[in-house]
């Protein structure tokens, strides 16, 4: 992410004489880095802990259960095809990846998950933490007289790291801060897509921006950029700066779909005061992203509650209660972050950095809840088993904070990071059912803090700049996940999430990673 960011030096500058200018005027970034790392769990380990055997695909992601009696494994469509259950031979992914059918899991068997190591370019298909970006912008002005003018900005993202085929050219180009706006004495407004005013807030205190170390792939801060936003940029009075953005809903959600009740005309905000005098900065904001903006009209409406499907896979009717992944928002996703920085005095820059978020986006979320009753011949309803689990979809609360210094001397600067992050919250629990009919009953709370969970970061690194526009850098990284106090969860990949990914932007617990990069910027 761009922490120094061009757009903090537009938003900073939007009332200053700077962009008195009518011409337009190109600008942009090139970074790219040669990196190497090792990196736990790419592909999720699978547990049972369950009382029955499971079977699973070798695509090892594709979890489906079955009565243990029968001796194949059916598809929802009625097909089915032969059960491979090896004997004599520890059960590896390789293992489970050549049988190219499906593997049985006996009771308190695991499938041991997959790591990577070795290089990649400018964050690769498995390599961890941020991107590069690359991007290339035009920004000008005109001047309206009375001190009033208009300004714009129109910049694209180069993605070199998007793509999984490394020769088809077919990366793609992503749209950043673009925009239109007026400015004068009294501030600036403008409309269009733009970083929040809690991004710009504390672009400038991370030392390793737009690197493998960058502070929201490894501690995991969130930066937002808007795509629809109306902000405002108070004057700079003697360093001190107000900024405020909302984002009008027009039914738009953040990743969920269609949702007619995100209709507000501040269904997202973001406020931020900051302070930069000298080598003195302090900054304060805070951001929200509303409930309707994180689910779908269909889950706001109806919540989420099993639905029946009947099928006859068994050779028998089979009524299969079922819920999968229906992302419920409880409330409105809020966070606030300050931020401190004694930056470049007599070489020294000191840092630090506090974000608390409250209801995490996913922790209302209802997922992969399975179970079957079975419908004899005769018509009677005969309880047969639950394969299955039901969680919130992740912690409801996060904490994290970052300390960073750096040294300059001639044209080298040595910096150094720690950061960490806690999580927790959240609960866990099994639907309880009649032992006869077709009764989806309650959900029984199993795990109250079901999600804790917490990671270290650390980075070291050092900056030899060839001149103001050009930097050469070396880096290290880890970061370190502990989710021990988490229940290994019946059927359950990872740490509990049915696809094994990581929840709310939480790592799984399963995961952890480091690694080296070597890499240069160019800035024009």
């Amino acid at each position: 992410m761009n922490k120094k960011l061009l757009t903090l030096a537009v938003a900073a500058a939007m009332a200053a004489p700077a962009l008195a200018s009518a011409e337009a005027i190109m600008y942009g970034k090139l970074n790219v880095s040669l990196d190497y790392q090792e990196i736990d769990n790419v592909i999720s380990p699978v547990y049972n802990n369950s009382a029955s055997d499971v079977f699973i695909r070798s695509t090892l992601g594709d979890t489906t259960f079955t009565d243990p009696g029968v001796d194949y494994f059916y598809y929802p469509d009625g097909t089915r095809s032969p059960i491979f259950v090896p004997t004599g031979e520890a059960l590896t992914p390789e293992l489970v990846q050549a049988l190219q059918g499906t593997v049985r899991l006996a009771p308190g068997q695991f499938l041991p998950g997959v790591n990577f190591k070795g290089w990649g370019f400018s964050k690769g298909a498995n390599l961890q933490g941020e991107g590069r970006a690359n991007r290339i912008g035009v920004k000008g002005s005109e001047d309206l007289g009375n001190g009033l003018k208009a300004i714009y900005q129109i910049e694209l993202g180069l993605n070199f790291d998007t793509n999984n085929n490394v020769v088809s050219n077919s990366d793609t180009i992503s749209y950043r801060n673009t925009f239109v706006g007026l400015a004068g004495n009294w501030g600036t407004v403008l409309m269009g897509r733009h970083d929040s005013p809690m991004k710009v807030s504390t672009g400038k205190l991370d030392l390793f921006s737009d690197t493998m170390a960058d502070y929201n792939g490894t501690v995991g801060f969130q930066d937002l950029r808007f795509d629809q936003t109306v902000a405002y940029v108070s004057p700079n009075w003697s360093g001190f700066q107000l900024m405020g953005a909302i984002v009008p809903g027009g039914g738009a959600t953040a990743g969920a779909g269609q949702n007619w009740n995100d209709d507000g005309i501040a269904e997202g905000y973001s406020l931020a005061a900051i302070y930069s005098n000298g080598p003195f900065y302090a900054s304060a904001a805070y951001e929200v992203v509303s409930e309707e903006m994180q689910m779908d009209t269909a889950t706001s409406l109806n919540g989420c509650f099993p639905s029946t499907v009947t099928s006859d896979i068994f050779g028998v009717n089979q009524n299969l209660y079922t819920v999968s992944s229906c992302d419920k928002a409880t409330d409105d996703f809020n966070k606030w972050r300050l931020g401190l920085g004694l930056l470049d005095w007599n070489g020294f820059t000191l840092t630090a950095i506090y974000e608390n978020q409250e209801n995490l986006p996913g922790s209302g979320a209802f997922e992969g809840v399975t179970y079957y009753d079975q419908v004899t011949p005769t018509g009677d309803v005969v309880y047969l088993s639950d394969f299955s689990w039901y969680l919130s979809g992740g912690p409801d609360k996060s904490e994290l904070w970052q300390i960073q210094a750096g040294y300059s001397f001639g044209n080298w600067m040595l910096k150094g990071m720690y950061g960490q992050r806690d999580w927790s919250g959240g609960s866990v629990g099994v639907p309880t059912f009649a032992e006869t009919g077709a009764n989806i009953g309650v959900y029984n709370s199993l795990y109250e803090e079901a999600f804790n969970g917490s990671s270290d970061s650390w980075a070291l690194g050092v900056d030899y700049n060839f001149s103001k526009r050009t930097k050469a850098y070396m880096l290290y990284t880890q970061t370190s996940v502990d989710g021990s106090d988490n229940p290994v969860l019946t059927n359950s990949i990872g740490d509990g999430s049915p696809s094994g990914e990581s929840v709310s932007g939480v790592p799984d617990r399963t995961s952890q990673w480091d690694g080296f990069s070597i890499g240069m910027m160019h800035s024009f």
